[in-house]
């Protein structure tokens, strides 16, 4: 009996396994084993993503393309797909770049996503959601290049707009996310899904899902897909207006503020948190359409006037059960509806909202509704929630009232003064005290600054509004007194008034925000407002303590001493001479007690403060999560505009020499100038009237002096009338006169030729006398330099000479002296006769130089007479007439001088012969010395001296 061994098939690893699945996928002919392939390699595309991507992806897109009416087929090559772009996230192989290398295999070729487009087309469920579910992971990966394969695809973009009629709410909401992420930066889709119906499709959406009330989380994200087709797009926005959508957001605004469920049954916590969300994203669009200085603004807001929008946002902010941020929010969106909008400024005033507040707080009885609830004007109603309201959490609605009110007066002076007016006349009859901004800031409560500060900091800030560059708001406000005159109370100014609660404010450490909301209102309101700081000065403590703040402020903030530095700058900067405390004064008051350096030091510190210097981009809510804590918001946005606007020049002003005033233009009057200047030009004026008086009185006088002269020019005329005849008469003999002399001119001047000819002959003779002696003198010079050149050749050769002569009578005597040694040694006779010799020697030499000495002499008489005969040639350029006999002197003396010259030549070569003979001696005595057997050497020298010594003695 045989046994069989059976052994077991090799196990396969995953790539290999992968492999295999792949090869099958691009091998296999029935559709059955391609989808079984599939099925393989979608096991392990969680765990496996490169590996399933590198071996396969090519073969799982082309299965798209080749079985893609096999449902069954699609549905699983879509799935193992997404999960490639999805992998487990404990996978080995999980990473980011396989999203982007699936990415680029779909976006580098166009009909991978037109594959994929192509699919939308069908009405099987899974076909449709996995190909917008692959298209968004695609866009997630390679945004650009796929917004860039998707619009240029066929009808790429129809159809997946068309999608959003789709009855089944994943693929329609996958739709809206694939919408929603493709629209918010390309401008070109943008326009072509609200030119696909994409306006009307989102509010069939919003509509099909009940609205912003009921509306779960596809109604947000609709509102989002919303936003990005109308955000700073003009061509969008015009449509939706002109298409009438303006009214249905009215409608959905309408909807939301109903209160809760219309049958009055509670709605969950999690579906009133997503109204909100709803309403706050529907907030964030209307608000699209008002971008300040958008060329489509003012259309829009007169669109939001007429369709109701405005009213329904507004009663949106003070409906009852609205949580707070939503009210925010709705009071900042009518805020912008408004804004720089006369007409619906105007228009503002008159709504009526739901009272803020549980009774009437300005002493006004608000009307009823049909319910029961009070209504207000809206601008009382703004004014009761910043002013009557002091909850730390109200705080952002508190904020987006001041905002409403301050749009409300935006570019209008005529709100503005009529706000003003009304606030004037009800602080003057004591009415509104609780939401009167006047008696807000003139009547302060000590309790009220300390327990909600900001009710004072929204005032000033209000009122900073009314004032700012409004003369005419200003001079109504400064109109304001507080005292009874006639009762013998001491008036005092609203400015006065608003200075010394500054000033107490300081003193008594009361919150920064009173005391800034104070100093931003001053500051606006005596910027360029000579009357003001005028007022301002009217008590001179009010200086002193302003400066005593920026100084030494007790809490030390800097926003505050910054402030009051600059408010002392301003002061200064717009007083004049005639103020109550003069601009000189103010200055040195400043220079005294805070000095240039530290009034520099305040303004930068406040400049460089994160609250000024980061304001625009620092938020202007209260913190989440703050309990009981106020928020860090200090200064207005206007008011850091104004800031940084002017911060340069009320830097410099201190600078500014008290005589020089600041011109200002208000109402078409100018106000302010430099004194010195007008002085000046007083002066001036003074001294042109003067010499206006003084050119009248020259007129008079001139004219009188005209007269005067034509009555002379008339007696002139006549006495002139009567010589012209006399006159006639003499012409007449003169001319018989005239002609007899003509006749005897004739003659001279024939006779002046005659003697012009005889000049002329002699100045012709004169001429060749003059060139002859030129010539005589051109000689005279050639010759003179001739001479002058063989007198210095002359020297020279007899220097030579002579320093030769001296160089040989130098050997000879060392030569001689030598001999003479040698024949001392032999024979006193020989030593005698060579004694006698070298005497004589001696003598010959003395001759020689007596004779030197004398041709030295006659040299020395030739250059005297050279210089005598240059001295006589000049003399012979005076004398012309006589240059000719003096030339002939000089010629002969010339001549005698050469004669001369050769003797002396003459006696120089003798005596050279003497020389020459002496040599030839010397040479004679040295060869007898030799001869004799004795050494002539060069230590004999000094014999051979004393030897001349000698013999010169016996000479």
């Amino acid at each position: 009996m045989f046994s069989t061994i059976t052994t077991a098939p090799a196990k396969q690893s995953v790539s290999e396994t992968i492999a295999v699945l792949s090869g099958r996928l691009i091998s296999a002919t029935l559709l059955e084993d391609r989808r079984a392939a599939i099925l393989g390699l979608r096991s392990f595309a969680k765990q496996y993503p490169a590996s399933v991507a590198s071996g396969a992806l090519r073969s799982l897109i082309g299965s798209l393309s080749k079985d893609g009416e096999d449902v069954d087929t699609v549905k699983v090559v879509m799935e193992t797909l997404l999960m490639l772009f999805s992998p487990n996230k404990d996978s080995p192989e999980a990473s980011e770049e396989i999203a982007l290398w699936l990415a680029d295999e779909f976006t580098q070729r166009q009909e991978n996503i037109t594959l994929l487009l192509d699919f939308l087309e069908t009405g099987e469920f899974y076909s449709r959601l996995y190909s917008l579910q692959l298209l968004s992971a695609i866009l997630s990966a390679r945004t650009e290049r796929t917004e860039e394969c998707i619009l240029t695809a066929p009808l790429g973009i129809p159809r997946l707009v068309a999608v959003l009629d789709d009855r089944r709410e994943a693929v329609r909401d996958e739709a809206i996310n694939l919408l929603t992420d493709l629209t918010p930066a390309s401008v070109d889709i943008q326009k072509l899904v609200a030119f696909e119906k994409g306006f009307e499709r989102v509010f069939a959406v919003i509509t099909e899902e009940g609205g912003l009330s009921e509306g779960a989380r596809v109604v947000e994200d609709c509102l989002i897909l919303l936003a990005n087709l109308l955000r700073l797009n003009t061509s969008n926005q015009s449509m939706f207006r002109d298409m009438g959508f303006i009214a249905g957001l009215g409608r959905l605004l309408k909807s939301a503020y109903g209160g809760d469920s219309a049958d009055g049954r509670e709605i969950s916590e999690w579906a009133a948190a997503q109204r909100n969300r709803n309403i706050y994203a529907l907030l964030a669009v209307i608000r699209l359409f008002l971008v300040a200085g958008a060329v489509g603004t003012p259309q829009n807001q007169l669109a939001f006037l007429g369709d109701r929008v405005l009213e329904n946002t507004l009663q949106l902010a003070f409906a009852p059960g609205v949580e707070l941020p939503i009210k925010s929010e709705a009071l900042v969106t009518c805020a912008d509806m408004i804004r720089g909008n006369a007409r619906l400024q105007e228009r503002f005033a008159g709504l009526e909202v739901p009272s803020p507040l549980d009774g009437p707080a300005n002493g006004h009885g608000p009307h009823m509704n049909g319910n029961g609830v009070p209504r207000v004007f809206v601008i009382d109603g703004l004014l009761d929630l910043i002013l009557a309201v002091s909850s730390p959490q109200a705080f952002d609605m508190r904020m987006a009232a001041s905002t409403c009110l301050k749009a409300y007066f935006f570019n209008h002076a005529e709100i503005r003064r009529h706000f003003l007016s009304r606030a004037i006349d009800g602080h003057r009859l004591k009415a509104d005290e609780l939401t009167n901004v006047l008696t807000t800031l003139l009547h302060p409560s000590p309790d009220s600054v300390s327990a909600d500060p900001y009710r004072y900091w929204f005032a000033a800030v209000l009122m900073l509004h009314l004032v700012h560059e409004s003369p005419a708001t200003k001079a109504l406000a400064m109109g304001v007194t507080e005292g009874d005159e006639a009762s013998g109370e001491e008036v005092v100014t609203s400015i006065q008034t608003i200075a010394a609660h500054l000033l107490s404010s300081v003193t008594k450490s009361d919150d920064p925000r009173v005391i800034i909301g104070y100093l931003m209102l001053l500051l606006c309101w005596l910027f360029e407002d000579l009357d003001a700081v005028n007022d301002f000065l009217g008590e001179f403590t009010n200086l002193q303590g302003l400066i005593q703040a920026a100084v030494e402020n007790p809490n030390g903030d800097v926003i505050v001493q910054g402030l009051s530095t600059m408010l002392a700058g301003v002061v200064y900067e717009f007083s004049t001479k005639d103020s109550p405390v003069p601009r000189a004064t103010v200055r040195e008051m400043i220079m005294s007690r805070m000095g240039r350096d530290r009034y520099v030091d305040k303004l930068s510190k406040l400049r460089s403060h994160p609250l000024m210097r980061d304001h625009e981009v620092l938020s202007q809510q209260l913190e989440p999560g703050v309990d009981g804590k106020l928020p860090d918001i200090f200064l207005d946005d206007m008011f850091v505009d104004f800031f940084k606007d002017n911060y340069s020049r009320i830097l410099r002003a201190i600078d500014r020499e008290p005589g020089l005033e600041i011109s200002v233009v208000t109402n078409g009057v100018q106000k302010g100038i430099s004194r010195e200047l007008v002085d000046s030009l007083r002066k001036q004026v003074e001294e042109k009237d003067r010499a206006l008086q003084d050119a009248d009185a020259e007129k008079s006088n001139l004219a009188s002096q005209l007269g005067q002269a034509k009555a002379d020019h008339q007696r002139e005329k006549e006495l002139n009338a009567a010589e012209l005849s006399h006159t006639n008469e003499v012409v007449n003999s003169l001319r018989a006169q005239l002609k007899a002399k003509e006749r005897a001119l004739q003659d001279a001047e024939a006779k002046a030729a005659s003697l012009g000819r005889q000049v002329i002959q002699e100045q012709a003779e004169h001429g060749r006398t003059k060139a002859e002696v030129s010539r005589l003198k051109t000689v005279n010079e050639a010759l003179q330099r001739n001479h002058e050149k063989e007198l210095i050749s002359m020297r020279t050769e007899r220097q030579s000479k002579e320093t030769e002569l001296q160089r040989q009578i130098e050997q000879v005597r060392k030569t001689a002296g030598l001999d003479a040694e040698r024949v001392l040694r032999r024979s006193e006779a020989d030593k005698a006769d060579l004694k006698a010799t070298i005497s004589r020697l001696e003598v010959d030499m003395m001759k020689a130089k007596k004779a030197r000495s004398e041709i030295e002499d006659q040299v020395a008489e030739l250059e005297g007479k050279i210089k005598t005969s240059a001295d006589i040639l000049s003399n012979v350029e005076k004398k012309l007439q006589i240059s000719e006999e003096e030339a002939r002197k000089t010629k002969a003396q010339l001549e005698h001088k050469e004669e001369e010259r050769k003797a002396a030549q003459e006696e120089l070569d003798d005596l050279l012969i003497v020389f020459s003979d002496l040599e030839d001696k010397v040479t004679r005595y040295k060869d007898r010395l030799k001869s004799l057997g004795e050494d002539v050497s060069d230590g004999e020298d000094e014999d051979e001296e004393d030897a001349e010594g000698e013999g010169s003695g016996e000479e």
